[in-house]
C-alpha cells in the first residue's frame, strides 16, 4: 500500500492563515510522504504569493470550494487524500492515523474528531456535539478533515458542484459505501465564525441550513444566508 498522502487546501483571501498552516506542515515529521496542493480560488490578497513559499503546488481555479477541491484532487499524485480548510490544524502523526487507519479497518473514507480553537467552555459543548452528530449519522464537515482513497473519491465523482453543503452531500454518496473511519485524535480547527457571530446564533444558523437543505432548498440560496457571515 502506498503510504503517501496528497493534502488538498482551498484558499480565497487567506494570506495570514495560509502561512500558519504551510508552516506547520512543513515543520511535520512526516513531511517527506505528504504531497501539498493549495488550489487559490482568486485571492486578491497574498495567498499565492505566501503559498508559493513553501513546498507545494499551487493551482488556480474559479471560486468554489467544491470545484477547488476536485481540481486538487485531480493534480494529486498519491492514492490517498486529505481535504483540508485553510484554519483547520491535523494533528502531528496524521498520516500514520489515516493511512494506517485504513488500511487496518478496510475502510475508504473518514474524518477526525474536531476541537474548535477557542477557549470559552461552550465551545468545547459544540465541539462534542459535533463528533457526536456525525458518529450517529455518517455526515461529516470540512472541518472534520475528510480523507478518503483516490479511487473512491473518483468512483463517486468528486465533490458535487454546489455553493455549500458539499461536505454533506460528499458524504451522503460515501455512506453508501461504508460508515466512515472516526479518528478520535483531535484536529484543531478555528473557532472564528462562532466567535465573531455569537456561539448560540451560529448553532442556530447552522441546524436551520441543514434543515433546509435536508428539506430541498438549492445549496444557492442557502448560500446566500450562509456567506454574509462569513469573514
Amino acid at each position: 500500500m502506498n503510504q503517501k498522502i496528497s493534502i488538498i487546501i482551498p484558499v480565497l483571501n487567506e494570506a495570514t492563515r495560509i502561512r500558519a498552516l504551510l508552516a506547520e506542515l512543513s515543520d511535520s515529521p512526516e513531511k517527506s510522504d505528504v504531497e501539498i496542493i493549495v488550489v487559490d480560488g482568486g485571492s486578491q490578497d497574498e495567498s499565492v504569493a505566501v503559498a508559493k513559499e513553501y513546498p507545494c503546488t499551487v493551482l488556480a481555479s474559479n471560486p468554489g470550494r467544491a470545484k477547488q477541491m476536485n481540481l486538487g484532487a485531480e493534480a494529486a499524485t498519491n492514492n490517498t487524500l486529505l481535504f483540508l480548510h485553510v484554519d483547520s490544524f491535523p494533528p502531528t502523526d496524521f498520516k500514520s492515523f489515516i493511512t494506517s487507519g485504513l488500511e487496518h479497518s478496510g475502510k475508504s473514507w473518514g474524518r477526525f474528531n474536531v476541537k474548535l480553537s477557542g477557549q470559552q467552555w461552550l465551545l468545547r459543548i459544540v465541539s462534542s456535539m459535533m463528533n457526536w452528530r456525525s458518529a450517529m449519522t455518517g455526515i461529516c464537515t470540512g472541518d472534520q478533515g475528510l480523507f478518503m482513497t483516490k479511487a473512491v473519491f473518483d468512483a463517486i465523482d468528486g465533490f458535487p458542484d454546489i455553493p455549500l453543503m458539499e461536505d454533506v452531500e460528499i458524504s451522503r454518496r460515501l455512506n453508501t459505501l461504508s460508515k466512515p473511519l472516526v479518528i478520535k485524535t483531535e484536529l484543531a480547527t478555528s473557532s472564528r465564525r462562532w466567535e465573531k457571530e455569537g456561539i448560540v446564533r451560529t448553532i442556530l444558523l447552522m441546524w436551520q441550513l441543514r434543515a433546509l437543505y435536508f428539506f430541498g432548498v438549492s445549496p444557492a440560496k442557502l448560500a446566500l444566508r450562509y456567506r454574509p457571515s462569513c469573514d
